[in-house]
């Protein structure tokens, strides 16, 4: 090993709060002072493939600069998604000042299998299920492992679909996995292509759509959500589309061959995503929905009327304040009448008007008004039915081995006293290591800071926190450059961030966020 060494930096001219990038042998690397020691690792984050050195260092964490995916400072190990490994260590000697590092990463620990007979389900093959199964394996469970979700082959980036596939940037079938293309075999993990009809908590038991009946010790569910469709007339003809999946964008994309007028159903993230992709095909995109301004009841109306402006500059055209009361057309829709009489031709409809929680099949748990699964910040689900659940108790509410993540998990948001739903993909992967854990017997909370991003005409927003509502918002910048911090104030406190132009201090920010934090408070963090 010591032949292998070579000198990478000056110990003098590393830094405490961020990562050096440096070249050893062509291998990136990342090297990281802590007082008298330097760490290296992989240079780039295994998520999508963002530069460390650009992220922050704060907490004892490295944090990446374009999703927030977190890494111990000491030993590179995964924190947060989502990445859903660690980074690789590289060995490191300084010597008379000089930081010397071999190119060969370290050798992680090698695992002794147990004889573990535990059988764990894990329903829904998205974000959540591929950070569950790699959690459950990297935290030593070794019994048999179930991922089942009806879409075919491995977990894969959702979020590419709104923001780059229907731009043409890149084909549905070259979306990202989650995984390695190996992952399923060599972790043993069997994958079940099918719909879960039901999933009986009392029992333990599933039933499957292709007729198979399986048996669990411990189950995570993070089925996400199901569209929600539009309930007007006209609204199955051809030409009308909801965005889920990768055949949902194979079919979108077929319907765009020839065709030149696009309406967008809601201005949701979803709905501005798409507004944006079409705009880059070279289509009229028109945008219709109920609010004053987009996005007002998440950000604002000042943010909200940034959003609108930067599409309208981009040639979006919105219809505020308006429902779509039916869409018509023969053999595919043609026109969209608006609830005022005015009537807009169309060649295809896209619907973005928010999800409702897949749950339906489940069985002796009691759901929340909106079909969400009551969770504790354990991720344990919590909302057994006595009547349904014989011999139980009132003290017995817990399902000690039943958890749910994501858009359907009604969880507690750390520091504050709500308990609501975050349909957010970054979040369902936290949820999702956190049942993990615990299902292999650990002790984990929730106590992370939920964060989003959102993609328009090339620029990336980035919000942090969750404010379910706000009595002032601070803006530090541009709004028109897009370039900016926005603090979004709740009795004096910051409850969340958007951020535009700005990873590094967002991800300073994902970090001070852990604690509840003043403006001036905020500002500081985010200065570095």
């Amino acid at each position: 090993m010591a032949g292998s060494m070579q000198q990478a930096a000056k110990f003098d001219d590393l830094r405490e709060d961020r990562g050096t990038r440096v070249s050893v042998a062509d291998t990136p690397i990342l090297l990281v002072r802590q007082g008298a020691r330097v760490h290296a690792f992989s240079a780039d984050c295994p998520h999508a493939g963002a530069p460390l050195e650009e992220g922050a260092i704060c907490n004892g964490r490295i944090v990446c600069p374009w999703h927030k995916g977190t890494f111990a400072l000491a030993d590179g190990s995964l924190i947060e998604p989502p990445p859903l490994a660690g980074l690789k260590r590289y060995p490191v000697v300084i010597e008379n000042g000089n930081v010397l590092v071999s190119p060969h990463p370290q050798a992680g620990p090698v695992h002794t299998p147990t004889d573990d007979t535990r059988t764990m389900a894990v329903i829904g093959a998205g974000a959540a299920g591929a950070a569950a199964c790699a959690t459950l394996r990297a935290a030593g469970f070794d019994g048999r492992l179930l991922l089942i979700g009806p879409e075919h082959g491995m977990p894969y980036d959702r979020t590419a679909l709104s923001k780059f596939v229907l731009a043409g940037d890149m084909p549905p079938q070259k979306i990202p996995p989650l995984l390695p293309d190996d992952f399923l075999s060599t972790q043993r993990i069997e994958r079940v292509e099918a719909h879960v009809v039901k999933l009986d908590a009392s029992t333990k038991q599933i039933d499957l759509s292709n007729k198979l009946t399986l048996n669990y010790d411990a189950a995570l569910i993070c089925t996400g959500g199901i569209p929600k469709p539009l309930d007007v007339p006209g609204s199955t003809l051809p030409g009308v589309f909801l965005l889920r999946s990768r055949d949902d964008a194979d079919m979108i994309l077929a319907s765009l061959e020839g065709a030149r007028k696009a309406l967008i159903v809601g201005a949701s993230f979803i709905g501005l995503e798409v507004a944006s992709s079409l705009r880059k095909r070279g289509m009229e995109v028109t945008v219709a929905a109920p609010g004053k301004v987009p996005l007002g009841s998440q950000f604002g109306d000042e943010l909200g009327r940034m959003f609108q402006r930067l599409h309208e500059k981009n040639g979006v055209v919105f219809r505020m304040q308006s429902k779509v009361a039916a869409l018509l057309g023969d053999d595919t829709v043609r026109t969209a009448e608006l609830d005022n009489g005015e009537k807009l031709p169309v060649d295809v409809v896209i619907i973005g008007t928010g999800v409702r929680p897949a749950t339906h099949f489940l069985h002796g748990v009691e759901l929340t008004d909106d079909g969400g699964i009551p969770v504790d910040s354990s991720m344990h689900v919590v909302g057994l039915t006595p009547g349904l659940t014989p011999g139980l108790n009132t003290a017995d509410l817990y399902a000690a081995d039943l958890y749910a993540a994501g858009d359907i998990a009604q969880f507690p948001l750390p520091r504050s006293e709500k308990s609501l739903r975050i349909e957010h993909w970054r979040v369902a992967q936290q949820h999702a290591r956190v049942a993990a854990m615990n299902m292999v017997g650990g002790d984990e909370h929730y106590t992370g800071v939920p964060y989003f991003w959102t993609y328009h005409f090339g620029k990336r927003v980035e919000y942090l926190g969750h404010a379910s509502e706000h009595d002032e918002v601070v803006i530090d910048g541009d709004l028109d450059a897009q370039a900016f911090i926005a603090y979004l104030m709740k009795d004096g406190q910051v409850a969340a961030a958007v951020a535009c132009e700005r990873e590094a201090p967002a991800a300073r920010l994902a970090e001070a966020m852990r604690s509840t934090l003043t403006l001036a408070q905020a500002r500081s963090a985010a200065a570095g």
